[in-house]
């Protein structure tokens, strides 16, 4: 009885100092006089590591994509990389009308040399001769920075209008408008015909950038660089911005465009007999073959047969971004705003075709350019023909954050007061890496040559090289 009753007790006792005993993790056993009492109690650690591990803070954003507002629009951030022609999809809903601000800057760091075989040409009397081959002494340093900015306004579904403005720039360090123009991409009047054409067709009107050729969609334009995988443009840069209208056909990765323009940077009625319509054309293919794999090619054509003053070859008001090299010693940073740039002198008339392929594999890019440009000057009996060959190929890594690539460009043909062709070759070897989706830094390795320019020209023998640095921000 006695024995039953100690058990009863040590029973009870084990019980009641359960709740203290949880602080400790034990297994108690006691014998009590040959049967044996075995009481397990987990202490808060055993406890703990039963109960569910709290779930962590969730971690916040680093950059969040602005969402798109306006319609057929090209993002000017990493998004609107490989987009040529602004899309035909809405990319947004209608809701109203929309007003969208954007912009774009460049700083470019410059390390270049530069060297000639120019003979001496003298110009000037006395103690104010100068030798205007003489080539201006450069060293490294930051080249003066370039800003862009953006107005875009949804009018109506599928209406839009566009205002680029340069703040600062090489050539025009004043604000001053690039260009302005309507997109349509929609009826405005409410019939079921005109619904289902526009579904293809597309027009654009006013001042604008002309779509000749695809190099124009990825050559840096003064702030907007982000687009460039290089630092450099072409060494024959087609580019120019003119009054008109261009009309699209769009359907299943077919594209047709024609277009006609004043022919001229500037708007004028002097002159009638000098002036005259450019017509452009354009057509090609554009196609998804698979998930990896997107091929796109598309030829060009530009043609004026009278112009005061056509730009073709020389409407890039940005400027280069090689700054002062193969310059004489008089050289000034707004004046001399295209070095290492060839333009063609073809003000008067201009005949220019240019082929351009695309291949897009996986992270691999090739991206050519075939041109060829036949015309004259103001003093020039006859025409003159150039050719331009350019090869690309990017590598991009990393989730499209990092790229390598190189790009080689050459130049062969007739300048104005040239007995024989000219040749110039430029190699280009770098890469880039993406912040953010708008923020790019580049760094290139630039190296251009000089060939069978007169002795009595600045670029006889010329060559320059070096490394460029250049950071991109775009939104």
């Amino acid at each position: 009885m006695k024995t039953t009753s100690r058990l009863l007790l040590l029973a009870a006792f084990a019980a009641a100092a359960a709740p203290a005993m949880a602080q400790n993790s034990t297994t108690t056993t006691t014998v009590v006089r040959d049967t044996t009492v075995t009481v397990s109690v987990s202490d808060s650690s055993a406890r703990d590591a039963a109960e569910p591990a709290p779930k962590p803070k969730p971690t916040a954003p680093r950059y969040i994509a602005p969402a798109q507002e306006i319609q057929y629009l090209r993002h000017a951030d990493q998004r609107g990389i490989n987009v040529f022609e602004s899309p035909k999809e809405e990319g947004a809903a209608f809701t109203g009308m929309k007003l969208n601000w954007g912009g774009a800057f460049a700083q470019q760091f410059q390390n270049l040399t530069h060297e000639n075989t120019a003979a001496p040409r003298m110009t000037g009397t006395g103690t104010a001769a100068v030798n205007a081959n003489q080539l201006i002494a450069i060293g490294s340093g930051f080249n003066n920075a370039n800003a862009n900015l953006y107005l875009n306004v949804q009018l109506a579904k599928g209406i839009r209008v566009a205002v680029e403005t340069y703040a600062s720039s090489r050539h025009h360090q004043e604000t001053w408008i690039k260009d302005g123009y309507f997109l349509i991409d929609a009826s405005p009047i409410e019939n079921k015909l005109l619904d289902n054409l526009m579904q293809y067709v597309t027009v654009k009107a006013g001042h604008f950038e002309v779509n000749y050729g695809d190099q124009h969609f990825r050559r840096s334009d003064n702030g907007q660089t982000l687009y460039n995988p290089f630092i450099g443009n072409f060494v024959l840069d087609a580019f120019t911005t003119e009054i008109g209208s261009e009309v699209y056909l769009r359907s299943d990765g077919i594209l047709l465009m024609a277009g006609v323009t004043a022919g001229e940077v500037h708007g004028q009625v002097t002159a009638p007999g000098q002036r005259g319509p450019t017509y452009l054309l354009k057509g090609g293919i554009d196609e998804q073959l698979s998930e990896d794999l997107r091929v796109r090619l598309t030829g060009s054509m530009y043609k004026t047969d009278r112009s005061a003053s056509n730009t073709l070859s020389s409407g890039d008001r940005g400027g280069s971004r090689y700054y002062d090299v193969l310059e004489n010693t008089t050289s000034t940073e707004t004046a001399n705003a295209w070095s290492g740039a060839i333009q063609t002198g073809m003000r008067n008339m201009v005949t220019a075709f240019v082929f351009n392929p695309f291949v897009k594999f996986k992270g691999a890019e090739f991206f050519g350019n075939v041109e060829t440009m036949t015309g004259a000057g103001p003093t020039e009996a006859y025409r003159r023909t150039i050719r331009q060959l350019v090869g690309e190929g990017l590598y991009r890594f990393a989730d499209d954050k990092l790229y390598l690539g190189g790009r080689y460009n050459t130049v062969k043909g007739q300048l104005a007061g040239m007995p024989q062709d000219i040749s110039v070759q430029r190699a280009q070897l770098g890469g880039g890496w993406f912040m953010t989706p708008n923020v790019l830094t580049k760094l290139e390795f630039v190296k251009q040559t000089y060939g069978n320019f007169p002795t009595t020209d600045i670029r006889n023998g010329g060559k320059f090289q070096g490394f460029m640095v250049e950071g991109v921000v775009a939104f």
